[in-house]
């Protein structure tokens, strides 16, 4: 592959790769998408190159990634990753890597501070950004433990504790399946690696939305927010639907956040709505776009352009509005769980009609880039062992 124009390496190519992959080609940017096992933005006609790769979290990622830009002429292309362990991989050895691309991830210093949860939350309570109440435990006595039932239990590094378990969180109804859960976990990680919060119970008012934002030095250039509706598993899951929203309390929250953290770069940051005292408290950052970054796209907010172009000092506008009431569905995943849904739990069959209203964005769906949806039809099974 022979190509001059500095392009972009997209780092995972499930359904928020593909956006990005689809976002720079329309605009005539060369996309190479890498991953570790098969991905459906490889297909995309905008994807000059699928590289398979090594885990995004192994000591021979980043010599991979060297080793591709020496082989492939990557000098100077944009790396955009989408995976929480490609983010913190990349951050420490930024420096090297610094070499052979550009990079819009965070160094380690700031990244560390977002994913250590324990140094997130603290960092927030430092700046009066609302949390649930939340409680480290030393050993699974539970001494002087305070919290009211239900509560959760975390990973203070998320998605190593997932991988680690099996589970994102653990959610328990009293004492004794606090315990319980806590003697499973302590099994295979140490307790001072996770966390118990409070569980704010998802209410008529009570609501996950995600504030997103571009930023620079911890200064918001253009931003877009928008809320869960319907996520896998039903609490404390990942979105099938979203809707675009307008939510001006958790801009200024986020204002305090990104600004103490001197971020760069595109975020999400999670906060969900206490209807007892109609807060929004803050639940997680991820440092990278997420799985929904394509409804921000159709609703005028490009994240993955803003960073192309922040790194090629190409001078642009930011957007300081954005279309609201814009739903998107993660068609086959948000088919398949509404009508679990419906059937066992006896949801509204109504639910299901809104994946097919005017307003409703497909995900991976594009009339001018169909392939990616006729090869998810085809590894839907392959998909659901390895990303759902």
């Amino acid at each position: 592959m022979k190509i001059k124009k500095p392009g972009a390496v997209v780092i995972e190519g499930h359904v928020q790769g593909l956006s990005n992959v689809r976002s720079l080609g329309e605009k005539g940017i060369p996309v190479i998408v890498i991953d570790k096992t098969n991905c459906i933005a490889r297909y995309s006609k905008y994807c000059k190159g699928f590289f398979k790769c090594p885990d995004f979290n192994s000591d021979e990622f980043t010599p991979f990634l060297i080793d591709l830009c020496k082989k492939e002429n990557l000098q100077d292309w944009v790396l955009i990753p989408s995976n929480d362990h490609a983010v913190k991989n990349i951050s420490q050895n930024k420096t090297e890597l610094e070499k052979y691309y550009k990079i819009i991830t965070d160094d380690y210093s700031i990244i560390s501070k977002i994913y250590n949860k324990k140094e997130l939350l603290n960092l927030a309570e430092g700046v009066n950004v609302p949390i649930p109440k939340t409680y480290y435990p030393a050993d699974s006595s539970l001494v002087d433990f305070y919290l009211s039932f239900p509560v959760i239990v975390k990973g203070i590094e998320g998605l190593t504790f997932y991988k680690t378990l099996g589970k994102k969180v653990f959610v328990t109804e009293n004492k004794e399946e606090l315990i319980g859960a806590l003697k499973k976990i302590e099994m295979k990680i140490p307790l001072n690696n996770v966390f118990i919060q409070e569980i704010i119970r998802r209410e008529e008012n009570s609501y996950v939305c995600s504030f997103t934002s571009f930023s620079v030095n911890g200064e918001i250039k253009s931003f877009w927010i928008g809320e869960k509706v319907r996520e896998h598993p039903s609490e404390f899951g990942t979105a099938t639907f979203t809707r675009s929203i307008p939510v001006n309390e958790t801009l200024e929250l986020s204002k305090k956040l990104l600004s103490e953290l001197n971020y760069t770069g595109v975020c999400e940051i999670e906060f969900i709505k206490d209807s007892f005292d109609d807060t929004y408290k803050l639940i997680e950052i991820n440092a990278r776009t997420w799985l929904w970054v394509g409804l921000a796209k159709e609703c005028g907010i490009d994240y993955a352009w803003y960073i192309y172009a922040y790194l090629n000092n190409i001078e642009i506008n930011y957007p300081k509005d954005y279309k609201t009431n814009f739903a998107w569905s993660n068609f086959w995943v948000d088919i398949i769980f509404t009508t679990k849904d419906i059937i066992i739990d006896g949801k509204d069959f109504k639910e299901l009609s809104t994946i097919f209203e005017n307003n409703t964005i497909q995900s991976v769906i594009s009339k001018k880039d169909f392939k990616p949806f006729l090869m998810m039809t085809l590894l839907l099974p392959y998909i659901f062992i390895k990303r759902i």
